[in-house]
């Protein structure tokens, strides 16, 4: 599809059809690139970037090295936000950590525009082809990630070529010098178009490599992309927005932080534009920089330089955001509280108290959990398996510094009633961790019914609630009998947990009976079959812990 531009001077025929195949085919590549290069990083720097953020947010400073460092890793500071504010609404980070680790992503994500400074385009195909080859040729993990890697940074630069490609002839319209000119002498339009654009995208790194390419091919001057950058900063926030919406309000106010931290650095700079733009052109005529790298710079001094500007105020930020987004924070913290380790050398009685405390902690969250897992059965409401699945995390996160804890604990001198204790924390543990795995498997067993629209019937429902109600008390008392070293409630539980196995064996000849007639589909069966199953697994994890208590007495 051609369509002819009189330019005044003669006719300029352009192939539109061409350019925009182009411009979002490259596009396309270039946000697949991103992604899937992003993933090579992050299986090769390791799963526990989530451990990154949470181990190392001790203070804003430490917030910013550990999302910068996050950001690199995954190539998306959008991923480490998302990561944030899932970290905040779970409870593992509070409000002021988060706000240094966003200003850390905002940093980290500039490193992929240097990337695109790099002028390796015309070797694009090559790299594309060495990635592949690393891909299909070589079954170690290793060099597959390291292909994915070099495969994703091919496919990058291919993209922006084929982007590059597509822009060029809009050289010549004479509409598109005047945009130009007038983003030059309206700063705001330029924010509000790169905001726009980014929002649409959802990539800054996209929206940035598509300024470069208009920079480069002298589509927008300096004066007019600038303005641009500010807004994709700007823009990328919906991300975090995004992940947000139906979380709590922790989460909410993360994701606000990251809206203000972005709006108050662009105030700043439309203020500073004309000596910021004569910074940048200093720098790029000192060191002889491309069009690439010269916007490249520019987003690093912008973003750099904004975090500087607001990280002595992260306090500041926090009221305000709490101030904007009203609510209590119902967020419980999720770490070990009583896990010292300093009694272990000093007072090992006392470390074997302290590790008693958290497994009843650990204890308390699988049993929420387990609560909010009927709630999200009965009602379908996402915010109930939302919670349950945080919970499960909680207890994984617990049960990993409870175990290392008594790990430790195990070199001290113990007596042989302490090492009895001990063997019983550690079992114990692990029952708790077994039943966050089950009422894991509920949630998915449901969303599964959800998603291919299983209907159970309202008999089946009755029966669930049921057990569910029975499995919920049993835990309940195990944990009572834990706590308090109560020999009837650890009886009271073996009763039940009883009840549950023969609960369990009668819904299952009822289950067939309606299979028998067609009052249930095979489907429905499934499910049901399988949520029984995971109740009565919790029930053995639930008698396991009051036989620790009933052993103990004797």
């Amino acid at each position: 599809m051609f369509v002819e531009i009189n330019l005044g001077v003669g006719i300029v025929e352009l192939n539109l059809q061409q350019m925009l195949f182009e411009f979002f085919g490259g596009l396309g590549i270039f946000l697949y690139g991103i992604k899937f290069m992003g993933d090579g990083l992050q299986k090769t720097a390791g799963e526990r970037l989530r451990g990154v953020l949470d181990r190392f947010t001790t203070n804003p400073v430490m917030g910013v090295l550990a999302g910068l460092i996050v950001t690199v890793l995954v190539q998306s500071s959008s991923a480490t936000t998302v990561i944030t504010v899932g970290l905040v609404s779970a409870g593992f980070m509070t409000l002021r950590q988060a706000i240094g680790v966003i200003m850390g992503a905002n940093i980290g994500t500039t490193i992929t525009a240097f990337i695109i400074g790099i002028d390796v385009g015309e070797y694009a195909l090559p790299i594309i082809a060495l990635g592949s080859i690393l891909l299909f040729f070589f079954k170690n993990k290793k060099i597959h990630n390291v292909g994915q890697i070099v495969f994703g940074f091919g496919s990058l630069f291919y993209g922006l070529e084929l982007m590059s490609g597509g822009m060029k002839p809009l050289r010549s319209l004479e509409s598109f010098h005047e945009l130009t000119v007038e983003l030059s002498s309206n700063p705001i339009l330029g924010v509000l178009i790169g905001t726009l654009f980014t929002v649409i995208v959802q990539s800054s790194s996209a929206t940035i490599g598509i300024l470069q390419g208009l920079h480069a091919e002298s589509l927008i001057n300096l004066d007019g992309a600038l303005p641009v950058l500010f807004g994709d900063n700007i823009g990328t926030t919906i991300t975090a927005i995004l992940a947000a919406i139906g979380t709590s309000v922790a989460a909410k106010r993360a994701a606000a932080t990251h809206v203000l931290f972005n709006l108050i650095g662009t105030t700043i700079f439309l203020i500073l534009l004309s000596p910021f733009t004569y910074v940048i052109e200093m720098i790029r005529d000192s060191l002889g920089l491309n069009p690439e790298l010269t916007i490249a710079f520019a987003h690093g001094i912008f973003n750099t330089t904004n975090t500087l500007i607001q990280l002595p105020f992260v306090a500041g930020l926090a009221i305000v955001v709490t101030k904007l987004i009203p609510g209590e924070d119902a967020i419980i913290d999720y770490k070990a509280q009583h896990l010292d380790p300093v009694f272990i050398e000093q007072s090992p009685s006392i470390a074997l108290g302290q590790a008693k405390e958290e497994v009843l902690r650990m204890g308390k969250f699988a049993l929420k959990g387990l609560e909010e897992t009927n709630q999200f059965l009965k009602t379908k409401n996402t915010k109930h398996s939302s919670s349950a699945y945080q919970l499960e995390e909680a207890v994984n996160n617990l049960d990993r510094k409870i175990t290392d804890y008594l790990v430790d604990l195990a070199t001290s001198s113990l007596s042989e009633h302490e090492s009895e204790e001990h063997s019983m924390l550690i079992d114990t543990v692990r029952d708790i961790e077994r039943i966050g795995d089950h009422f894991e498997n509920i949630i998915e067993l449901v969303e599964y019914q959800q998603a291919n629209k299983v209907k159970i019937t309202d008999s089946a429902m009755d029966d669930l609630e049921t057990m569910f109600s029975l499995t919920v008390k049993t835990v309940e008392e195990a944990l009572q009998a834990l706590d308090q070293k109560n020999h009837e409630a650890a009886i009271d539980v073996v009763k039940k947990e009883n009840d549950i196995d023969s609960m369990e064996r009668t819904l299952r000849k009822q289950h067939i009976l309606r299979m028998n007639e067609g009052k249930c589909t095979g489907q429905a069966g499934i499910v049901f079959v399988d949520i029984i199953s995971n109740l009565e697994r919790i029930g053995d994890h639930a008698v396991n812990i009051a036989e620790y208590v009933l052993g103990d007495q004797k």
